[in-house]
């Protein structure tokens, strides 16, 4: 059970991979009231355990409402309840941490369903990568007529040719990828490194997704690999604390976590503070850092790690989201830094 303290983006939290094996709960007080649109999913489907509101707004007001959330959620068999203050829930959720939970209707229970909830399986140890990563590799087709996308810091210089493992990757950054001219060919999380490095790659990349890092060894084996062969390596969110672990560091579960579009990130080499979109459990242990790993940024609420970079190796990794945009975009650039080290080697 945890919450999320965006004011709007309920759509793309609902269809974050990252989201897999939660219920989610939103601080905003009304939720649903721009309905819902097929351009906004982040992948193939809800991902969401279960979705808890303090009120759900019954009618959509916007012009590119392709429906209501009610209908969206139910035609996706996913659990939802309104009418809860979510107010208190928070505050619990806060003072003791995430903690396992169960939605239930009818005559029901209340002691029986903790007892159910306890039972429940917990995040730690869990490799839930396997249940939301693609089953066979295929090259990302941009859409067309995408009025909404950010125009890019720059471009490539020539088409540049990105491998992405999907860990449970979210589209917009496939989208963002696009948009700054490269050709992304997408490969499940099992796919061996090898077969990667072997279509020579510009850039490989290690995506968001849910669960505990320190549960995929064959992810971490891989990145291991793919750091060795000094290819240029990026990692958002979950690719980030893998590339941690292939490093060398170790990572630990957060008591709540970091969830919403407003979270302050400090760039230490600048001083540059960037108002990001955050969606994780987990982090990597800043004692744990091998000598040659560098911490790049920083989370101002509670001082945990929020970047790294490899001090002679072209890798480097970001635990926050630089392909959201809640409203802010200043992490973009965190792409033609990408594009920088491919054109670079």
């Amino acid at each position: 059970m945890v919450f999320n303290t965006s004011m709007t983006g309920y759509q793309e939290v609902l269809t974050d991979p990252s989201y897999a094996g939660q219920i989610v709960t939103m601080t905003a007080p009304e939720v649903g009231n721009y309905g819902v649109t097929t351009a906004d999913v982040e992948s193939r489907d809800v991902q969401v355990a279960g979705f808890v509101v303090r009120e759900q707004s019954p009618i959509a007001s916007n012009w590119r409402a392709e429906g209501t959330l009610r209908d969206y959620l139910v035609s996706h068999n996913v659990v939802a309840i309104a009418g809860i203050d979510t107010r208190a829930l928070v505050r619990m959720l806060r003072s003791s941490g995430v903690m396992r939970g169960v939605i239930a209707t009818g005559r029901v229970d209340p002691e029986e369903l903790v007892d159910k909830a306890r039972k429940l399986p917990r995040m730690e140890g869990a490799d839930l990568v396997q249940t939301v990563s693609c089953l066979e590799p295929f090259d990302y087709v941009p859409p067309e007529g995408d009025a909404l996308t950010l125009a890019p810091s720059r471009r490539g210089k020539r088409r540049l040719k990105v491998a992405a493992y999907d860990l449970g990757m979210k589209y917009n950054i496939l989208r963002r990828f696009a948009a700054h001219g490269c050709d992304v060919t997408v490969y499940p999380a099992k796919t061996p490194a090898a077969e990667l490095l072997a279509t020579k790659p510009d850039g490989v990349f290690f995506s968001n997704g849910p669960g505990d890092p320190a549960a995929l060894d064959y992810v971490i084996a891989n990145a291991r690999e793919v750091i060795e062969s000094d290819v240029p390596t990026f990692g958002i969110c979950l690719g980030h604390q893998v590339l941690g672990l292939a490093l060398g560091a170790r990572t630990f579960k957060l008591k709540f976590g970091h969830r919403g579009g407003n979270h302050p990130v400090k760039e230490l080499r600048t001083g540059r503070v960037e108002i990001t979109s955050q969606n994780h459990g987990f982090a990597v242990d800043p004692d744990s850092l091998p000598s040659g790993v560098e911490v790049t940024h920083v989370n101002l609420y509670d001082g945990t790690i929020e970047g790294l970079r490899h001090a002679s190796r072209p890798v480097f990794c970001v635990q926050y989201h630089p392909e959201a945009a809640p409203g802010p975009h200043d992490a973009d650039y965190l792409f033609a830094q990408f594009l920088d080290a491919m054109e670079a080697r």
